[in-house]
């Protein structure tokens, strides 16, 4: 069976049924898709069970209780991009992205075309709408946030991505650039203190005082 028959037998099944085999996935495995068709209780009748999930590479991946460190490079980040962005970019937090047909991460920071940002009724972006990603690490997301996320991002073609870590209770950035030729991420600078960079565009951001 070819994958767009998979695909289109797969969005066939209500994933309310995929209850039946938990923790287990579903036969016919997680797509992107579901995500937007998953009940808002869990298999135990949880409360919000799946509101925070992401799809990585087929597996729901369950967000832990994040840390305050985290939350506030989230929103500093995010208020300190909106405050320098173009009129044609938007920065938003922890909205998914549709890398193909068992990946939809969800990064804790990206800038979108404005355009797409403007319809409140997305539930994800495709790559192309994406210019930048953040990551802030925690120490259960370190391998995602380090090793598996970041090829993704750039195999979908995504131009630039962040990680943020935190060293002695402040903010290290690790910028990288896509290089086109190989498809990969470059590392073009680590930032303490202060994160200025020209691209994707003109970005001068206090780090160890960013908005709370």
């Amino acid at each position: 069976m070819d994958t767009q028959s998979d695909g289109r037998e797969s969005s066939l099944h209500d994933v309310t049924s995929a209850h039946e085999y938990w923790p287990s996935p579903p036969p016919w495995g997680w797509t992107a898709d579901d995500l937007d068709r998953l009940p808002s209780d869990g298999p135990n009748g949880e409360p919000d069970f799946f509101k925070h999930v992401e799809l990585i590479d087929g597996a729901l991946v369950f967000r832990s209780p994040q840390r305050r460190f985290h939350e506030r490079m989230i929103c500093g980040l995010t208020n300190s991009l909106n405050a320098l962005v173009p009129g044609h970019l938007a920065a938003l937090t922890r909205m998914d992205v549709k890398l193909g047909h068992r990946m939809r991460p969800c990064p804790d920071v990206l800038v979108i075309d404005a355009a797409v940002a403007d319809d409140d009724n997305r539930t994800c972006y495709k790559a192309g709408e994406v210019h930048l990603v953040v990551e802030v690490v925690s120490p259960e997301s370190e391998e995602r946030d380090r090793k598996t996320k970041p090829p993704r991002y750039a195999e979908a073609g995504i131009a630039h991505f962040w990680r943020v870590e935190e060293n002695d209770g402040k903010p290290t950035v690790f910028v990288y650039e896509l290089d086109p030729a190989t498809k990969a991420y470059a590392l073009t600078g680590i930032h303490h203190g202060r994160l200025t960079v020209p691209v994707p565009f003109p970005i001068d951001i206090d780090l160890d005082d960013l908005p709370r």
